[in-house]
């Protein structure tokens, strides 16, 4: 068992006089939780999420399907059904995100926060224009008339690098490729000028060049506009390449959190080194089995007791029976587990 500060009050003053100040976050989330009821059965989705990100940066959410990643975010913007309960707190900017009034929350809506959903053939209106549907979010948020509209849609298509944007302005969704659709989402979602992204699994359908070339954009524009960004994925690799900070999600819990260079030089909750073990590898033996997790993620119905990963961990001890608390064991670097992984342990990938 390893101690740690369960909070930042735990500095001593000395820590405090030689610790930098970090800069004021755009977004705080705390004890984030998210309940759905029906028909008599609560499904607990997100357990008490905490997080901050600040404008400029990159924030990857990682987990299996189920962990909670797409709830959590959905719930910061109002998108959840009226069957979700959500309590805690989201602060944007200072401002309480939490229990906002419909009103107030449509306000915000792509003005401040946006979301790049995961599929843009289903997320795009196939019976409408692109320069349409794009000049539409647009005037939802400024007061222009149409030609200033159809000038800013396609400065947003030029942008987004989007091949012959003025031609693509007439074109429907399906003549354009994947990537391409993929890129008018995004054009959307900047329409109204918004501090912080959502990238919601948006490179998931994509082929790996494809894939890349979205996140470069996004690196891109996050790098000119200053735009802070969530990015929610299932690929631990997406986020080592290009995330500033990671938080992996198990059970809708965060089991470990830190700075993406901390966090992959140093992994320390088995559940995250299962998924970096399961990751493919090039120097990998042809023909081989590739690894995989063990077992089922949790019902977010019927949440096992203690860890939630305890049934498909090989470390799991008599301790983990008590749930571990999210804690913070080395400088910027939490997680909750018993039983970590050792620092020197096996490279991500090598038989387990």
């Amino acid at each position: 068992m390893t101690t740690g500060r369960v909070a930042p009050d735990a500095h001593t003053d000395t820590d405090r006089a030689m610790e930098k100040p970090r800069p004021a976050p755009l977004l705080e989330v705390t004890d984030l939780r998210v309940r759905f009821t029906r028909g008599g059965r609560t499904v607990h989705a997100v357990n008490g999420l905490s997080y901050r990100l600040e404008a400029g940066r990159m924030l990857a959410i990682i987990g299996e399907s189920g962990s909670g990643k797409s709830v959590s975010s959905r719930a910061l913007m109002g998108l959840l059904p009226p069957t979700a309960r959500v309590s805690g707190s989201a602060r944007f900017d200072g401002a309480e995100l939490v229990g906002l009034p419909e009103r107030e929350m449509r306000r915000r809506r792509g003005a401040d926060i946006a979301m790049v959903f995961q599929d843009p053939a289903r997320s795009l209106n196939p019976t409408m224009r692109i320069g349409v549907q794009i000049t539409e979010a647009i005037r939802a948020h400024e007061r222009l008339d149409r030609a200033a509209a159809k000038e800013r849609a396609i400065e947003l298509l030029q942008l987004v690098r989007l091949p012959a944007p003025e031609r693509r302005f007439h074109e429907y969704p399906h003549q354009l490729s994947g990537g391409m659709r993929q890129r008018v989402m995004i054009a959307i979602a900047l329409a109204g000028r918004p501090r912080l992204l959502i990238a919601d699994e948006a490179t998931s359908a994509l082929d790996v060049t494809t894939q890349a070339q979205i996140m470069e954009l996004l690196v891109e524009l996050q790098e000119r506009l200053g735009t802070a960004v969530v990015l929610i994925s299932h690929d631990l690799a997406l986020a080592a390449s290009y995330a500033d900070d990671v938080v992996v999600m198990y059970g809708g819990r965060a089991v470990e959190r830190a700075p993406s260079a901390t966090l992959f030089a140093s992994v320390r909750m088995p559940y995250t080194r299962a998924l970096l073990g399961a990751i493919p590898l090039l120097d990998r033996p042809a023909h081989t089995q590739l690894p995989v997790v063990a077992g089922q993620p949790p019902d977010p119905a019927a949440l096992p007791t203690g860890c939630p990963f305890r049934p498909r961990c090989d470390a799991a001890t008599g301790e983990c029976e008590t749930a571990p608390a999210l804690v913070e064991h080395e400088p910027d670097h939490w997680w909750a587990c018993w039983n970590p992984v050792a620092a020197a342990g096996p490279h991500p990938g090598e038989a387990r």
